[in-house]
């Protein structure tokens, strides 16, 4: 009898023995599991930080380059407006210098007729000088008569007329070409110097809009340099994401120490003194709040759990609706529960529903069973609590 009962006594340690063994050998690829997902998330959460820098960095040149763009085509609406005058005025100038070349032409003929009343004074003085002046005492005396004596005084009259009319073309010729010069000369200097007011003016604004031009171009390859490394920091992500999402898988299945399904729903684990209990028996995995570096607020908690899971609901009362992944989204398949009193929980990510919208369940019954449907990293049960419908960190009712 005292055989047997060492026996028994020896067989209880035993057994006891290989169970905090396989405990052991259990816990502690686990432990490195978690301490290698940590990690990950860490790194996860560099890179969507970086992201979040590369993104708003993108779209704040992508305005500067809108605003560029802007400038570059009112200076091109004003180049197009100057162009327009200066053409304008080159037209005038054009038509200002065919006028002057006019004028010259016309110079040359009033030269040449000064010219010829120069020598044909200048004949006549000679003459003059010659022969004397005759005076009118002089044709008195020497008159045969009285006809011959209005014949000369007549003549005389007209050459001194012409003498004087030979002096005033002369001097009017010479006016003319002293006024027509000048005119010209004024004329085409002040369009000359309008029309290059018009060109500096458009340089200046060819110079600007090439500066302006200039901080754009700059601006689109700093973009493209963004950009491309937007596209390795969003690959390194999607790595990681990856990663993160075989650790989560292998980390459940370790804890569960088997990969098949159906598994047992675990025992329940009682709450904090809420009333509520675990949905599922396993690590929260992603905690409620901000995560990613603040990129993204996480309204539950992540238990990790191999797919085909049971879930229990956290406490009685009313199923508010079941909603299909199709329609949820990011959630899943999606059940939330009313408790009453503004209390609610919702479980997420399902595989399949085990009750329908409206009916009654009790505390602990089985709603449904785990997976990765919606957007995941690996099979999990996303839970939340919920008061008045505003999220509240499970954690606090567990």
């Amino acid at each position: 009898m005292l055989k047997t009962r060492f026996a028994s006594a020896a067989l209880v340690a035993a057994v006891a023995a290989f169970v905090v063994l396989l405990c052991s050998s259990v816990a502690a690829p686990a432990k490195d599991l978690e301490s290698t997902l940590n990690s990950k998330e860490a790194k996860l959460s560099k890179v969507r930080e970086r992201k979040g820098v590369l993104t708003s960095t993108i779209e704040r040149y992508r305005k500067q380059i809108q605003r560029l763009t802007g400038e570059v085509a009112a200076l091109r609406a004003q180049e197009s407006e100057v162009r327009v005058r200066l053409n304008a005025k080159q037209s005038e100038l054009n038509s200002a210098v065919a006028e002057l070349d006019v004028a010259k032409k016309h110079l040359a003929v009033v030269k040449a007729h000064l010219k010829r009343a120069l020598v044909s004074l200048r004949a006549r003085l000679v003459a003059m000088y010659e022969t004397g002046t005759p005076d009118i005492l002089s044709v008195l005396v020497e008159a045969g008569g009285y006809d011959e004596l209005v014949n000369r005084t007549e003549y005389l009259n007209r050459i001194h007329g012409l003498d004087e009319a030979v002096v005033t073309r002369v001097r009017d010729l010479r006016n003319q070409v002293k006024s027509t010069v000048s005119r010209l000369r004024s004329a085409k200097d002040r369009i000359e110097a309008a029309r290059d007011a018009i060109a500096s003016e458009e340089q200046a604004l060819a110079s600007a809009r090439s500066a302006v031009q200039q901080r754009q171009t700059s601006l689109v390859e700093a973009r493209r340099r963004r950009e491309d490394a937007l596209a390795k920091v969003t690959e390194t992500e999607q790595d990681l994401d990856g990663d993160v999402a075989s650790i989560q898988a292998e980390l459940a299945a370790t804890l569960a120490g088997t990969g098949s399904a159906p598994l047992p729903a675990g025992p329940i684990q009682g709450g904090n003194g809420s009333g509520l209990i675990w949905p599922v028996d396993g690590p929260v995995v992603s905690g409620f709040g901000s995560r990613f570096g603040g990129s993204e607020f996480h309204e539950g908690i992540d238990i990790a759990v191999p797919s085909g899971t049971p879930i229990r609901a956290a406490a009685s009362g009313t199923v508010i609706f079941t909603e299909s992944e199709a329609s949820s989204g990011g959630y899943g398949n999606f059940t939330c529960i009313d408790h009453g009193g503004g209390l609610s929980t919702c479980y997420a990510h399902q595989e399949t529903f085990a009750v329908t919208a409206g009916q009654q369940v009790s505390q602990g019954e089985v709603i449904g069973y785990s997976d990765c449907t919606g957007h995941c990293f690996g099979p999990h049960v996303h839970f939340e609590v919920r008061i008045n419908g505003a999220p509240t960190d499970p954690m606090g009712y567990l």
